[in-house]
């Protein structure tokens, strides 16, 4: 059983980790004009990163029945639409995982 004491350890040793990672770009290249490699990267990655959490999202996909393909394909034009329409990330993954969840629990019980 873990303690308290490194609970507390753990998510003050993340935190700072998450920090420096997050401040780090800024602090290296501070004044300086960003290098064309980094530059592609910050364009490439974002799509890079939602395409494979789609992958992810669908792999376990079945489709024996409704139920085990609809609401996951649903929730996926739903965040295609959202995002389309208003271009908000948060926007598309709430607005995603709310359709999801109503489908799952509501229209789609098992």
């Amino acid at each position: 059983m873990i303690t308290s004491t490194q609970t507390l350890a753990i998510i003050l040793t993340a935190s700072i980790c998450t920090f420096l990672i997050r401040v780090a770009p800024f602090a290296i290249f501070a004044g300086r004009e960003i290098p064309a490699p980094v530059q592609y990267l910050g364009k490439a990655l974002p799509a890079t990163v939602m395409a494979l959490l789609v992958v992810y999202c669908l792999k376990s996909t079945t489709f024996s029945a409704p139920s085990g393909f609809l609401p996951q394909f649903l929730a996926v034009a739903v965040v295609a639409v959202l995002h389309l329409w208003k271009g908000k990330t948060l926007l598309s993954i709430v607005g995603g995982t709310v359709c999801y969840m109503i489908l799952v629990q509501v229209v789609f019980p098992a």
